[in-house]
């Protein structure tokens, strides 16, 4: 793939509306500049799962096909995708006639995979031929009813704690509380979070705590997922763990990055209430 160079980045700029087919408008961001930042140790296995609503192309004789995707992007892969970009991508394949479905997923997979640096599933189906699923909240303990004071709303990672003389328990806790911002547009982000983990049993109320310190934090999504993980095992030192979010739908995407320490890991690909 030839380099984009930074005038090819859309972030913060106005742009046209894509009237042909145009893969250069895909903007990788090098997932390395972040992690350069993180104290490990890293996370075994994770995706970043996105499901697009907004899609569209013409079959042979001109007429509008409308169909949903889901693209998952391996955590290893060397860059990830700017979601502005991803979404003139898209826009780009609305005036564009195909001979099928199958032809359209193959041409993401391809356009996807040489920009991630690695291969992208493209999951894509047709609005008529899916199956509709209903709206499921995070499994696990939901703590958003503990009463906590907040006296911070910028990252802070020293909140995070066990419980004294802590048992090795196994458990999941969620969130609905989780925001952070738009590092180019300010734009809020929405999210809920899911954290699975084996070790000495957290203080629920000082994990709640650390998730709400995220709330004026400026981060990509991935990036917010891959800090709360390295966070959480810096401060906790479990011998398992799983960090899950799951953003709301900006744009007609929503974004849902999961790492964990385990590669058998799995997570549920439900939609979420506010998804």
């Amino acid at each position: 793939m030839n380099t984009i160079s930074s005038s090819s980045n859309p972030l913060g700029r106005a742009t046209d509306y894509p009237e042909a087919y145009n893969p250069t408008l895909l903007f990788p961001l090098a997932r390395s500049l972040n992690r350069e930042q993180l104290t490990g140790p890293y996370w075994q296995a994770g995706a970043d799962i996105w499901n697009a609503y907004e899609i569209s192309w013409l079959n042979p004789k001109g007429k509008p096909q409308v169909a949903l995707a889901r693209f998952t992007v391996p955590h290893n892969s060397p860059k990830l995708i700017e979601s502005k970009s991803l979404k003139l991508y898209l826009n780009s394949l609305s005036e564009e006639r195909y001979a099928d479905t199958a032809e359209v997923r193959a041409l993401m997979e391809d356009d996807l995979s040489e920009v991630a640096g690695a291969k992208v599933i493209v999951e894509l189906t047709l609005v008529r031929d899916h199956d509709a699923v209903l709206c499921q909240p995070l499994s696990g303990t939901l703590i958003d009813d503990l009463d906590i004071t907040i006296t911070t709303w910028e990252p802070a990672p020293d909140r995070l704690r066990c419980l004294p003389e802590a048992a090795i328990i196994s458990e999941t806790l969620t969130s609905e509380l989780l925001k952070s911002n738009c590092p180019v547009t300010g734009q809020p982000d929405w999210g809920s979070v899911q954290v699975s983990y084996t070790g000495p049993q957290i203080d629920p109320a000082s994990l709640l705590e650390y998730i709400v310190s995220l709330r004026r934090h400026t981060e990509f999504h991935e990036h917010c997922v891959e800090k709360m993980y390295c966070d959480i095992w810096q401060a906790c030192q479990p011998s398992a763990l799983l960090v899950y979010a799951r953003y709301t739908r900006r744009g007609g995407l929503d974004i849902n990055p999961w790492r964990s320490s385990d590669t058998r890991s799995f997570v549920s690909q439900d939609r979420g209430l506010r998804q």
